[in-house]
């Protein structure tokens, strides 16, 4: 139950920031959640290889609520760092609309 509330805030941050800066709402509310698991994924593997072929930590893999609570934090990590990513991207590309009906009849020295 707490990973469908973690998943639903997850996507409901990104699609209002997608909405934000005009960009494609559920591209990337699903795309935070592929992330999330993805990092997750990723990190378990890398620790799996690492126990098993290089320091034998001995982990007991059959304990499946401590290894989900290893990969939280880093889904949420990589889920922050691509928010951020975005954010500032989306940022610099904005373009900022001139009303351009009160310039008729100036002079472009003017301005």
């Amino acid at each position: 139950m707490l990973g469908i509330i973690l998943i639903y805030f997850i996507g409901k941050r990104f699609y209002d920031l997608s909405e934000e800066y005009n960009q494609n709402k559920w591209l990337y509310a699903i795309l935070s959640i592929v992330i999330y698991y993805a990092a997750g994924f990723i990190t378990g593997l890398i620790i799996g290889v690492l126990d098993v072929y290089i320091f034998d930590w001995g982990i007991d893999w059959d304990n499946n609520w401590s290894i989900n609570l290893l990969g939280l934090p880093v889904g949420l990590l990589a889920v922050w760092g691509f928010y951020v990513f975005l954010e500032n991207s989306w940022k610099k590309s904005v373009v900022v609309v001139k009303d351009e009906i009160d310039d008729i009849g100036r002079n472009s020295e003017d301005y």
